[in-house]
């Protein structure tokens, strides 16, 4: 029996999914640790549960080291260390270094984590990235905006996908986000240039150091469009087919980027550009799987379960590759206003319309609050064995159904 000790910050069903996953499989002791209480499991989960501790951190180092030392003295010895978030991979790793448990190091992890010094890897290796700055003062950040010129793209170093990031389309906006952000010696910002072209996931399994799956995704609009407008409805396709030459450039370069960062044994998220004259650029990699529904949305283009299939790569370190059978696309519903859910219209025109094909739907309360998230009030997931029809579905959804905030 292998005893595995999985990292949930909170009782998210995000993270719940893929703790229930690694909870049911055979051969398998879980336990958590959590800044919520026990209480606050879901009872399907805690059943499975052999050991708990609370901790008022779970991004603190002392405190995760002091939980699983003491989950380990009562439990037995500690066999896996997971966690999905992405600010959890460096403090894992360095709690897997104290206590010799079997996973990633601090060291890819901070390559992963760190985008400065993810991109001066890939940099280093000849793949395609944005010229960039790791800036610890104005001065910096400005001397680079002119070398490079306008837009700029500014973020913290240890940010995760388009959160906390801006764009600065002159010296005014640059210097307000400065201004905001204080950079200094140990806490610089990253300033890199704004890559033009169509964005993609390249989503993808390592096992032993060999790339063994992946998956391609298409943003419409991209991340960075949606954070800095509240109101788009967005969409995520992914093709039935993804071994044409448009993605010819990221088979190559996805894996090469892999194995430069360090990763040995995992699931990868990673954000790419495709530019008009067709080369590509490595926008961040994340050491975890994807979030926003992608691997639900991975399970049914595979017609499989991708959750349970990252509990057995993490655990015991087995990955079969699925086929990919199926095209499927996220339309994700964003409400139009502030406040509390109101109304949703065009439900019903879509229901007749396109209900064939729903495979499965989050949608919007009446009475519900606003979403703080870029994945909205609701999605609705569609599946077929035709990627035009799926892109068509989605762009119907975001164009008829309309969620109503208001107070």
């Amino acid at each position: 029996m292998l005893h595995v000790v999985f990292v949930i910050p909170y009782a998210m069903e995000s993270t719940l999914r893929f703790a229930r996953a690694a909870a049911t499989l055979p051969d398998v002791r879980i336990s958590v640790v959590s800044q919520d209480a026990a209480e606050q499991l879901p009872a399907d989960l805690r059943e499975h549960v052999v050991g708990f501790r609370q901790v008022r951190d779970a991004l603190d180092v002392d405190q995760l080291v002091s939980a699983v030392s003491g989950i380990s003295r009562e439990c037995g010895s500690v066999d896996r260390l997971l966690g999905i978030l992405e600010p959890l991979q460096e403090p894992l790793a360095a709690v897997r270094e104290q206590l010799r448990i079997r996973g990633m190091d601090s060291q890819v992890a901070r390559n992963f984590r760190d985008k400065g010094r993810m991109k001066d890897v890939l940099q280093a290796h000849g793949i395609g990235t944005a010229r960039h700055l790791r800036c610890a003062n104005a001065v910096e950040a400005r001397q680079f905006a002119a070398s490079v010129g306008y837009p700029l793209v500014c973020k913290p170093l240890a940010g995760a996908g388009a959160k906390a990031t801006s764009r600065c389309e002159d010296e005014e906006e640059l210097a307000r986000f400065l201004a905001a952000t204080q950079p200094a010696r140990g806490r610089e910002v990253l300033v890199e240039e704004f890559v033009q072209g169509r964005e993609f996931s390249f989503d993808s399994v390592t096992v032993g150091g060999e790339h063994v799956f992946h998956n391609i995704s298409s943003y419409h609009p991209t991340p960075l469009q949606v954070m800095e407008n509240p109101w788009i409805q967005w969409c995520v396709l992914l093709p039935r087919d993804i071994s044409g030459p448009d993605y010819e450039p990221i088979h190559r370069f996805g894996p090469a980027a892999l194995a430069a960062l360090g990763m040995w044994t995992g699931m990868t998220h990673m954000e790419w550009f495709r530019r008009d004259d067709g080369s590509i650029a490595i926008g961040e990699v994340a050491a975890r799987p994807p979030g926003a529904q992608f691997t639900t949305l991975m399970s049914y283009a595979h017609d499989c379960d991708m959750y349970r299939a990252y509990a057995q790569l993490m655990v015991f370190e087995t990955f079969e590759p699925p086929a990919r059978k199926y095209s499927v696309a996220a339309a994700y519903l964003r409400g139009q206003g502030k406040g509390r859910v109101r109304a949703v219209h065009g439900l019903e025109e879509i229901k007749r319309e396109l209900g064939e094909i729903i495979v499965e739907s989050r949608l919007p309360r009446i009475g519900q609050p606003q979403s703080s998230s870029y994945e909205g009030e609701g999605f609705v997931i569609v599946r077929h064995p035709d990627t035009d029809v799926t892109s068509e579905a989605v762009d119907r959804i975001v164009t008829t159904l309309r969620v109503e905030l208001g107070t």
